[in-house]
């Protein structure tokens, strides 16, 4: 997964179609109004299609406001990552500077960051299966009303055959045959058309809905657990590898110290040998003075006659 995959929002995406498909409903019901109404809501003989149309449509308002729900989450989670990137390249000690607090990828970097603390192994499978099944139970409801919303049309066919099953008993027990049992045998067909229809479409646009839902969960994921193997384990475990390059490294700087320390060792010897022929020569310099200036003195002696010197006075 690269960088640029990871900071593609493919939440808004999805937002982006739902309002498409949003405003293409809107517009099919205007169009076709004169239609609907009266097939779904007049010249009804009970109220068992309005219930079970309405039944369906709560439960597909619901799941779809969890699916948009979720989807915002994702979209904040997607941003989070992006903000996580942003940090890494722009080399700031703090990966989740400026990032919520409650976001996943900043709930896994203070995870990791307790394990370090501690000194406890940081087991990264096991961090992706936690993080995985957590998110997977926030998607009960959705789940539940995925698997249910089809059955609602059967139900609500069921329900309305039974109604027309009736109207047709009418229809054998009276000898006049009455035109109260035909119409409730029509009613009940077309209710139990018009559940159908409902079921149907719904279940429709909720499973692509949920589906794209669960790729958005996938790409989201996949990022944090991306962006957790390419930095923030290199930052936290560190494993034999690691330890064998730093003691090769420590090696390496201990040879090039000793080295140092050689060639200081070799200037001072230097320098002592240097410092000790000096001396020598400033000894030697000295003694050929010392000799000069005696010379000098019985050369004073004798041009002027003195007594020469005698032992007690150089004392």
């Amino acid at each position: 997964m690269d960088i640029q995959r990871l900071l593609t929002s493919l939440s808004t995406r999805i937002l982006l179609q739902f309002g498409v498909v949003i405003v293409a409903a809107i517009v099919l019901v205007a169009v076709n109004f004169d239609f609907i109404y009266p097939f779904y809501a007049e010249n009804q003989l009970t109220s068992t299609g309005i219930v079970i149309n309405s039944a369906i449509l709560a439960l597909f308002l619901l799941g779809i406001g969890n699916i948009v729900y979720h989807l915002l989450r994702y979209r904040r989670e997607e941003a989070a990552i992006a903000a996580f990137i942003n940090n890494v390249e722009a080399l700031r000690s703090d990966y989740i500077e400026g990032l919520r607090a409650d976001s996943i990828i900043a709930r896994r970097h203070g995870t990791m960051r307790t394990i370090q603390k501690s000194n406890g192994e940081i087991n990264h499978s096991a961090l992706a299966a936690m993080l995985n099944a957590d998110e997977s139970t926030r998607f009960g409801l959705i789940r539940f009303i995925n698997n249910i919303l089809i059955l609602t049309g059967v139900f609500g066919t069921i329900v309305s055959l039974s109604i027309a099953l009736l109207g047709a008993s009418d229809l054998i027990d009276s000898a006049d045959a009455s035109l109260g049992g035909m119409g409730l045998v029509i009613h009940g067909m077309s209710t139990a058309l018009s559940t159908t229809i409902t079921a149907i479409v719904s279940y429709t646009i909720f499973g692509y809905f949920y589906t794209r839902l669960g790729d958005v969960q996938t790409h989201c994921l996949g990022g944090v657990e991306h962006l957790t193997s390419v930095y923030l384990l290199p930052h936290y475990v560190k494993s034999s590898d690691d330890i064998v390059h730093k003691m090769t490294d420590l090696i390496k700087s201990v040879v090039l110290a000793a080295d140092k320390l050689n060639q200081t060792q070799q200037i001072y010897h230097d320098a002592a040998i240097t410092l000790q022929q000096t001396i020598a020569a400033e000894q030697e310099q000295a003694s050929r003075f010392e000799l000069e200036l005696e010379g000098i003195k019985q050369i004073l002696r004798e041009g002027f006659r003195l007594p020469a010197e005698r032992h007690d006075d150089k004392l």
